[in-house]
């Protein structure tokens, strides 16, 4: 009888050591822009800035499944997901850029967790900087596992 209850214990340890490790599904929609002053760019500045989006919604992406944060899956399907995350960045000028993230539950619709971060400059590198610090921030707090 103990020894069924020990190997009980351990498939029990291992079945949630297992599920523990397989990271949530996550339907990631492309990042949206939200700029007041986009009217009045050049068409040239506005490819630019589209440019980046699609860049860091791709690295966005890349990341959390780089890190075995989310099994990310193919954009537009948000179909057996567990989570899905809206991305945006706010323009405030050339100089002051934010980036954030809103994971929910897809189950539920409730906040699983809401970060961002403020990025100064307006160049592929600083963006791509800023997505990377978002994400560390969301591994370091383990907000993923929620």
């Amino acid at each position: 009888m103990l020894r069924l209850i020990t190997l009980l214990a351990f498939a029990g340890l291992a079945c949630a050591q297992a599920s523990a490790a397989e990271p949530k599904s996550l339907a990631l929609m492309d990042c949206e822009l939200i700029d007041d002053m986009r009217p009045f760019a050049s068409e040239q500045a506005r490819r630019e800035v589209d440019q980046r989006i699609a860049l860091i919604t791709a690295e966005l992406a890349k990341e959390l499944e780089r890190r075995g944060m989310y099994r990310v899956l193919e954009r537009g399907s948000a179909l057996g997901a567990e989570r899905i995350a809206r991305c945006w960045v706010q323009k405030v000028s050339n100089l002051i850029l934010n980036i954030n993230i809103e994971v929910r539950n897809a189950a539920t619709d409730e906040t699983a967790y809401v970060k961002s971060v403020d990025i100064r400059g307006n160049t592929d590198e600083t963006w791509l900087r800023g997505v990377r610090r978002l994400v560390d921030n969301i591994e370091e707090r383990r907000q993923h596992l929620h």
